[in-house]
């Protein structure tokens, strides 16, 4: 295999900041031979690697494959913020599914926060956590929804952690005068998100968890009681299996694909701001209020910014081009800023914005549709679906009763469809 530094993923372009700061990526054999499992699974990101360790440490046998190298995906390549909640403000799903539902899946993410710095700390994982995120409104006339999104977060979800900042504080705190208002979080932060993915691989594999990597998955199929995933090496035959390849569900399965779409983000990465020290003087990270959202932090001294132009190509030609436009809107004074990094990737997204859960045949669960909200949900869901298994906890129930539909237009015009509508709601986000 080539060096370390030289890797490139064959299904994300770009070679990204966080790759270049852990050294050499420890490998995993790929499968030779045909074996079997209590429990199959595809994909090595996040929520694959936490079910196979929880599955693992109590003693059932479990086979992951991943089709390239843990990290390559969206787990090991985000923005590495945490938030708080769902997808969508607590409120905003209370209007849809009701304050109970709302309020439930609001404590099992704040669980999943807890879950995933205590897991880190249990296991020695240093991600860099740094504390605080702010929200920022990109248009004025949604001051009453931020200053309401703070009140409610405490008098009706139990999270006080949340207070609303006005267009001076956010501008100050920002260090730029592009936002109008926002809220700011000191409950939640952001990590490195590959460390706490190559540190969950080691983790899985110590509980005698057998993960392979550069295994892609060709086949999936149910019969007999038991499930078979076919792959160029090898047949891996369990009593059940979960599918966790989020926006690279490909072609292996149907009714995932129709729920779970890809869509590209990209990052880039400047040289350390040592000469604008007004830039995020907190450290906190930050997402706005753009449907195509906008989303950025300061990280060991440089910016890391990440957003996506839906009519850009799905990899341009140079990632850090586009970057340091949207830089540029935010902060003037970084317009010829050198960006020595710059990558992408695939996010997988629904329909409603909110998380899949089904069993998609028989003993066959797919979990996806993180909808750039996966940091701490992907991890959670991992575990979640271990204790399914054993018995131990319905939680994921909460997430399989939602009502997720399809994307419309079928296999053929699923994609064009959403190339459209993400290309309508970036222009709607100028106006």
């Amino acid at each position: 295999m080539a060096p370390q530094e030289m890797w490139q993923s064959p299904i994300s372009p770009g070679l990204s900041w966080y790759q270049a700061t852990v050294g050499e990526r420890p490998t995993y054999p790929a499968l030779d031979g045909s074996r079997t499992c209590d429990v199959a699974i595809v994909g090595g990101g996040y929520t694959g690697l936490q079910a196979a360790y929880n599955l693992a440490r109590s003693g059932v046998s479990v086979i992951l494959i991943e089709a390239y190298r843990f990290g390559d995906g969206a787990s090991g390549r985000n923005g590495g913020q945490l938030g708080t909640g769902q997808r969508w403000w607590p409120e905003e799903l209370e209007e849809k599914i009701g304050y109970q539902r709302s309020k439930a899946l609001f404590d099992v993410a704040e669980t999943a926060k807890r879950h995933l710095l205590d897991f880190a700390r249990e296991h020695q994982i240093e991600i860099d956590f740094v504390p605080g995120q702010l929200n920022v409104a990109h248009k004025a006339s949604y001051e009453r929804d931020y200053r309401q999104n703070a009140e409610i977060a405490a008098q009706r979800y139990d999270y006080p952690h949340i207070s609303f900042m006005d267009k001076n504080e956010t501008q100050e705190r920002l260090g730029s005068k592009r936002f109008h208002c926002g809220v700011r979080d000191v409950g939640t932060g952001h990590i490195h998100p590959l460390k706490l993915l190559i540190g969950l691989a080691r983790v899985a594999a110590n509980a005698g968890a057998a993960i392979f990597e550069m295994t892609k998955a060709t086949a999936i199929r149910q019969g007999g009681g038991k499930v078979t995933i076919e792959t160029e090496r090898g047949t891996i035959t369990a009593d059940r299996a979960l599918i966790a390849c989020n926006g690279h569900i490909g072609n292996l399965e149907p009714v995932t694909a129709s729920h779970v779409m890809p869509i590209r983000s990209f990052i880039g990465a400047t040289i350390p701001l040592d000469r604008h020290p007004d830039v995020l003087p907190g450290g906190e990270a930050v997402a706005d209020s753009r449907f195509v959202v906008r989303y950025f932090r300061k990280f060991e001294g440089r910016l890391l910014f990440g957003g996506r132009e839906a009519y850009t190509a799905d990899n341009p030609r140079d990632i850090s081009q586009h970057i340091r436009r949207q830089i540029s809107e935010i902060y003037p004074a970084l317009k010829d800023i050198e960006i020595t990094h710059a990558w992408g990737g695939s996010v997988g997204i629904t329909m409603p914005r909110e998380l899949f859960v089904r069993e998609v045949m028989p003993g066959v669960t797919s979990i996806g549709g993180y909808s750039g909200h996966g940091v701490m949900l992907s991890n959670y869901c991992g575990k979640l679906y271990a204790e399914a298994v054993l018995g131990k906890s319905g939680d994921l129930d909460l997430f399989k009763s939602l009502d997720i539909p399809a994307f419309p237009g079928g296999a053929r015009m699923r994609a064009p469809l959403l190339f459209l509508a993400l290309s309508w709601f970036a222009l709607r986000d100028k106006f």
